[in-house]
């Protein structure tokens, strides 16, 4: 497939992978089909507002966006704010809201590359119950530690599966995010990357510690209607003690780790 040059044609390409036909976009935005084709052929140009309605309706994601505002002519229209940054300052105090109030489960906040950018006190519980010591030097990637040898990926019971999913999800990731896809480049390919027929309703991470097995559910928080690509790149992902011993071990572990610092 060549890759997109114009405005319209990348429109065009959004609206396929979205599995919209004209007429449905037309309907879920208000510009009419006739118009709709004249953009995506080039025989019509785009208003940066048209441009944006579009885009917003196909759920594109802000990188993306900004390639198609430079192919049609206009300036990116989104920026990509550091986290550390002053204006950042309430995202950060509501991600270490949401963080903190997780505990005693482990919770992580992560970026488009899938780096670990902070975490609440129970992933170090968990880590230390894992026997896992974390390179704080370097920083840790999530994709890393567990597609690689010596990292979280080893304590997995059911390692195959959790590295399929995350080297799928990765991989698909990857077709829009040129930095996600050179970290992928350089991971081990998972032995196995075909999945069972029949999957279950939620696939479980289930870990081998010093107490025995823990399994956990996961879940992701994300920012709503974000319009920073910053802010839309990151994500909590929260792991969830999915039965009574796990939340046994993990509320007596953070209980333990909390008499130490208080």
């Amino acid at each position: 497939m060549d890759t997109p040059s114009t405005a319209g044609e990348h429109l065009r390409q959004l609206r396929r992978d979205a599995k919209l036909s004209q007429l449905e976009l037309a309907l879920i935005t208000g510009v009419s089909q006739r118009h709709l084709s004249c953009l995506e052929t080039g025989r019509a140009k785009p208003s940066p507002a048209t441009l944006h309605h579009l885009l917003s309706a196909l759920e594109v994601p802000l990188e993306q966006r900004n390639r198609v505002f430079l192919a049609a002519g206009f300036a990116p229209r989104y920026a990509a704010t550091p986290l550390a940054a002053p204006a950042m300052e309430a995202v950060r105090e509501a991600v270490d809201h949401v963080l903190h109030a997780h505990n005693p489960a482990p919770a992580i906040l992560l970026d488009s590359q899938w780096h670990v950018l902070a975490a609440n006190a129970s992933t170090g519980v968990l880590f230390d119950l894992l026997g896992i010591q974390p390179d704080a030097a370097n920083g840790v990637n999530l994709l890393a530690t567990l597609l690689q040898p010596g990292g979280l990926g080893d304590h997995l019971v059911n390692a195959e599966e959790i590295r399929t999913l995350a080297w799928q999800r990765a991989t698909r990731e990857a077709m829009g995010n040129p930095a996600l896809a050179t970290v992928l480049a350089g991971l081990p390919v998972p032995t196995c990357t075909d999945l069972p027929v029949e999957m279950p309703l939620l696939v479980m991470t289930r870990l081998r510690s010093k107490r025995g097995e823990l399994n956990f559910l996961s879940t992701f928080t994300t920012f709503g209607m974000p319009q920073d690509i910053t802010l839309a790149s990151l994500r909590i992902e929260h792991l969830i003690p999915a039965d009574a011993h796990t939340w046994q071990v993990m509320r007596g572990a953070y209980a333990d780790y909390a008499a130490l610092v208080l």
